[in-house]
């Protein structure tokens, strides 16, 4: 496994942990919980574009890493 694939599915996880802390934000009541889930998500959204700019940084400078 190379570390463009590597990469690419840690972008899914994290985008997928982003969607349920948004998704936990929507479905609590609880004002304070709602805040710190919607905060998280955006964290983690920051983490994401952070990664995938690794990402393209990686496949441009490094062909053989883009997906086949």
């Amino acid at each position: 496994m190379t570390i463009g694939v590597k990469m690419q599915q840690t972008i899914a996880s994290a985008e997928s942990v982003a969607a349920n802390l948004k998704q936990f934000a929507l479905e609590t009541q609880d004002q304070q919980a709602k805040q710190m889930f919607g905060q998280l998500s955006q964290s983690v959204n920051n983490v994401v574009t952070s990664l995938q700019a690794r990402l393209n940084y990686i496949q441009q400078e490094e062909p053989q890493y883009r997906q086949q």
